[in-house]
């Protein structure tokens, strides 16, 4: 990826939507169906048998398995490029990123690589920060902007040619991106195998599609968003990134080792984002295991010293 730090917004940065209506119905029955679902397995699970150990364990098993594909793999490997596999693995990591919802897999990369770009100025894709005025409203209408309003702009936020060339050259992740639909319906089948196995029947099944599919995709979503909003509006920063990019201790375990946003953004291709002794980073510690087992290589890391002389300097 071409170093696009300090660039300055343009014209070709986006592009208009080839259909605008039917992206925004589409963002609108992803965001809102499988929250609608959980509410329907809240209200009626403990008292008519929607919710048990199996589905537990199905979702467990579901936002664990899926939600690698978005933090390991569309983050770190694609986005950031922090360690190298195979085109199996890659194209297994795009797979299942592509399940949890969030977009096609170079589109997701694209998006992200620009917010870095002008991350909290004019260009980023969706900061709290940028365009919505001071005060309170402002903070408000912001915060709500980079969580989920951005989703539904009549643009593409982020050029492809410009922001993931690579992908677009790579036979394999230019498949997956091409074949979304597939993938995420095959994101719903898994749950829903699981629950008819678990449980041998019909009902077993929808179940597990309850909470495997709908509240696995509902939460993984707002994990997602949550980086884009709560990373960049609270928490502390250890490091002067010149954005509001923050470290959130209690969003590391649902957003698999994510919320060290500030650590990132300081060291945005380090395969690790919890630095310190005590910050878990579980997506980090499943790169590791890979690379024992021979399947991940080239895996980036930045020297420690490094990481305590700048901790420091920005302390000073």
């Amino acid at each position: 990826m071409a170093d696009l730090a300090g660039a300055q917004p343009s014209a070709q940065d986006v592009r208009p939507v080839s259909m605008p209506v039917l992206d925004r119905v589409a963002s609108g029955v992803v965001t809102a169906l499988p929250p609608m679902l959980l509410i329907v397995g809240m209200v009626f699970g403990w008292t008519n048998h929607l919710l048990a150990w199996q589905d537990l364990l199905i979702f467990a098993i579901c936002y664990v398995g899926f939600g690698c594909g978005i933090t390991v793999g569309f983050h770190r490997l694609f986005t950031h490029r922090s360690f190298k596999t195979g085109p199996v693995l890659r194209a297994t990591f795009a797979i299942l990123g592509s399940a949890c919802a969030e977009g096609p897999v170079i589109d997701w990369v694209a998006t992200h690589r620009k917010h870095h770009a002008y991350s909290d100025i004019d260009g980023d894709p969706h900061s709290p920060h940028v365009g919505y005025g001071s005060g309170f409203r402002g903070a408000l209408a912001g915060f709500f902007h980079a969580h989920i309003g951005w989703v539904f702009s009549d643009m593409e936020v982020a050029d492809e040619e410009r922001y993931a060339r690579d992908l677009l050259a790579d036979p394999v992740v230019r498949f997956v991106d091409r074949t979304f639909i597939v993938w995420v319906v095959l994101g719903l089948a898994v749950p829903f195998g699981l629950g008819y196995a678990l449980r041998g029947n019909l009902a077993g099944g929808l179940t597990g599609l309850l909470w495997g599919g709908a509240a696995r995709i509902f939460v993984l979503h707002h994990a997602t968003f949550s980086i884009n909003s709560v990373c960049h509006f609270f928490g502390r920063q250890d490091f002067d990134t010149r954005d509001e990019s923050r470290n959130v201790p209690w969003l590391v375990i649902p957003t698999w080792g994510e919320s060290w946003h500030n650590n990132h953004h300081a060291f945005p291709t380090s395969y690790r984002h919890g630095f310190g002794p005590r910050q878990v980073d579980p997506s980090a510690a499943m790169i590791r295991l890979l690379e024992r087992l021979g399947l991940a290589r080239d895996v980036i890391r930045v020297d420690p010293a490094r990481v305590r002389s700048k901790a420091a300097l920005e302390t000073a």
